[in-house]
This record gives C-alpha cells, sequence and structure tokens, in this order.
C-alpha cells in the first residue's frame, strides 16, 4: 500500500494564518498615571513659585509695585511656562515608562505615544482641578482681585460718605422711598431754623439718588442750592458753585469706580483666553514629549 503523508493541521494553520490582535490595549495606563502625577507635582511647584513672585510684585501703595496691564502679562506667560514645563515631563515620562511594542509600524507606535501624552495631560488636568483650584484661582484672578478690590474701593469711597452722613443725622438709605417722600414736603424757600441733622440726611438722598441714576436732576440741584445758602450764609451763586462743584466730584469718583471696574473685567477675560491658551499649548507638549520619550525608549 502506498505511504499516505499526512500532513497536520497545525503545520497548515501555522502556515496560512494570520497572527491574531494583541489582546493587551495601546493605553499604557501605569505610564499615563505616573506621567500625570508627575506633571501635577511640577505643576503645584511652579504655581506656588509663580504666587510667590506675582505678591512680590505688587504692592498695596500706591505708584508701585507692577501695574495691573504687567501683573496680568506676568501671568499669563508664567500659565504658558508651567504648561510647558509640566506636560512636557510627564508626557516624557510617560513615553519612556511604557513597555515596547512588538511588532508594530513606526507610525502606529507614534500615533500611540501621542495618543499616551495626551491622556497623560488630560488625566493630570482633570485630577489635578480638585487640588489645584485653590492655587490656580489665586494666580489666574489675582489682577482681578486687586483691580476689583480698587473699584471696589472707589465704588465705596464715592458712596461711603454719604451714606454714612446719613446714618449720622439719622437718615435712613434704605428706604427707597425716602427720596421721594422729601420731595413731596420740600419748600420753595428753605428755612435756615430746620434741624441740620435733617437737611443733611435730605442732602444725602438727594445725592446719593443722582449718584444711581447717573445725574442730579435740575430742580435737585436748585433746591441743595437753597439748603446751603439757607444753612451757610452764601450767597446763591455761591451755593450754587458749591453744589456744581461736589455734583463734579461725586462723577469722578463714579467714573474712576467704573474705569476700574472695567479693567477688572478686561484683566479676567485676558487671563481666562490665557488659560485656555496654556491648556493648549500643555496638551500639544504633552503629545510631542511623549512620542519623543517612547522614541528613546526603543532605541535604548
Amino acid at each position: 500500500m502506498p505511504e499516505v503523508l499526512m500532513v497536520g493541521t497545525s503545520d497548515v494553520y501555522a502556515e496560512n494564518e494570520q497572527p491574531a490582535e494583541t489582546w493587551t490595549s495601546g493605553v499604557a495606563w501605569p505610564a499615563i498615571i505616573g506621567g500625570g502625577l508627575a506633571a501635577i507635582a511640577l505643576t503645584l511647584i511652579l504655581l506656588a513659585l509663580g504666587s510667590g513672585l506675582g505678591l512680590a510684585s505688587v504692592s498695596p501703595w500706591f505708584g508701585f509695585g507692577a501695574s495691573a496691564t504687567t501683573f496680568t502679562v506676568m501671568t499669563a506667560v508664567w500659565l504658558i511656562v508651567t504648561q510647558w514645563l509640566a506636560s512636557g515631563l510627564g508626557g516624557y515620562l510617560t513615553g519612556r515608562l511604557r513597555t515596547k511594542w512588538v511588532g508594530l509600524h513606526t507610525h502606529e507606535v507614534f500615533f500611540r505615544d501621542t495618543a499616551n501624552g495626551f491622556l497623560t495631560w488630560a488625566t493630570a488636568t482633570v485630577i489635578g482641578a480638585a487640588f489645584l483650584a485653590s492655587a490656580a484661582s489665586f494666580a489666574v484672578s489675582g489682577t482681578a482681585a486687586i483691580v476689583a478690590g480698587v473699584a471696589s474701593g472707589a465704588a465705596a469711597g464715592t458712596s461711603q460718605g454719604v451714606t454714612q452722613a446719613a446714618t449720622r443725622s439719622g437718615g435712613n438709605l434704605s428706604d427707597p422711598t425716602a427720596y421721594f417722600v422729601d420731595s413731596l414736603y420740600r419748600s420753595d424757600h428753605p428755612s435756615a431754623n430746620a434741624a441740620d441733622q435733617d437737611v443733611r440726611a435730605q442732602s444725602a438722598r438727594i445725592l446719593l439718588n443722582g449718584m444711581w441714576n447717573g445725574d442730579v436732576p435740575a430742580p435737585d440741584k436748585a433746591y441743595l442750592a437753597q439748603l446751603v445758602a439757607a444753612h451757610t450764609g452764601l450767597s446763591q451763586a455761591d451755593a450754587v458753585k458749591r453744589v456744581d462743584d461736589v455734583i463734579a466730584q461725586e462723577k469722578a469718583a463714579e467714573m474712576k469706580a467704573r474705569q476700574a471696574a472695567d479693567s477688572a473685567r478686561k484683566a479676567g477675560a485676558y487671563l481666562s483666553i490665557f488659560t485656555a491658551l496654556s491648556m493648549l499649548v500643555g496638551a500639544f507638549i504633552a503629545c510631542v514629549a511623549a512620542a519623543l520619550g517612547g522614541q528613546q525608549r526603543d532605541e535604548y
């Protein structure tokens, strides 16, 4: 009987079968977590350093220290530097610490490394958000807080004197109808015998109403001039001039407060934009650093 040559099925499969897809994921989580923690740690250090430098550059004394614009630029640059260094370190460590992939095309290896670098940046951003909230908000909103303090101080300076004057004299500025009640009982010829306390309270309400509405109406100006003339002995012309000067000072203080508040708004908007830009820079640097680290890992 002729001898039959039997070929094992395993030999046929070994010759024709395509290699199966590996069960391991292309996401190197241990390396990603390690790189993310390193990025968070470096970010904390740099934010602490930046906060110290920022506090050293400002001063509560007028004319000293960095201006709001300079402080905003410094903060924006430091945010970009922080993201650059921290994301670069985290991405590079991720690329160097991941295990070597065997049997993959170089393009696939490059894509996985960049993807792992991006995930490192995302992980560090998400995990560090809770821990960095106070430090980051202090660094980012430092200018807004300083300028807003100036704005609130100027606004308080505009109305505090009026409010205190009315409070000391027994006036009630919390009553929204007090001004209108005063207008019901105005006399065409205010008496000089009226209590100084009542006159000051009524004048405070008139000025405060004018500040709220943008200007003191002409009838109120005329009435204030009559009150000033009756209680100070000034002529009517001098009393009118004094009222006009006080209202002009009030408007100047209000304008200064509005300008400070607008500066704070712009500073906050610019810093928000720079924060988003620095985060995009960090994501890009993390991807590039991870690809570089992975390439060196495979070579060495």
